[in-house]
């Protein structure tokens, strides 16, 4: 697993946390930064400290996405692990220029098929493919 596949799930794991427990992520990932050395400290990555600055900075029009082109689908009825998965995915389809959008979307679809259901992947490939196609033509 590469060291931004790792990052991405650590990512996830922060965000999802902070999506169940209705608190922020930015909070959450201050009391993981461990400046500690030795066999137990878990560094936090500076692409997860990416990623949840992101999608925390830009997360009102991430989610105004997702509720638009998640057909049929409101926010509340979306499984968390796969809001958290879409969340990140559209903060680097649409800000992280340095990541194509290929490797975003087959990063969050690897993420679906190893933490959610069979069904996930498929209607998140739907989502991100969407975005991805129409990315020129949005108002950020």
């Amino acid at each position: 697993m590469s060291a931004r596949s790792k990052a991405r799930k650590h990512a996830l794991d922060i965000l999802f946390e902070s999506d169940i427990r209705n608190s922020s992520a930015a909070d959450i990932l201050t009391s993981r930064l461990v400046v500690e050395e030795g066999p137990d400290a878990r560094p936090v990555r500076d692409y997860t400290q990416t990623l949840i600055a992101g999608v925390g900075e830009h997360r009102r029009k991430i989610d105004e996405l997702i509720s638009t082109y998640a057909k049929g689908w409101d926010m509340d009825r979306l499984p968390a692990v796969d809001r958290t998965i879409l969340r990140i995915a559209i903060f680097e389809i649409l800000w992280a220029d340095e990541i194509p959008d290929a490797v975003a979307i087959d990063e969050a679809l690897t993420l679906a098929k190893d933490l959610s259901t069979e069904e996930s992947s498929g209607y998140i490939h739907g989502v991100l493919g969407r975005i991805s196609s129409i990315k020129g033509d949005l108002a950020l």
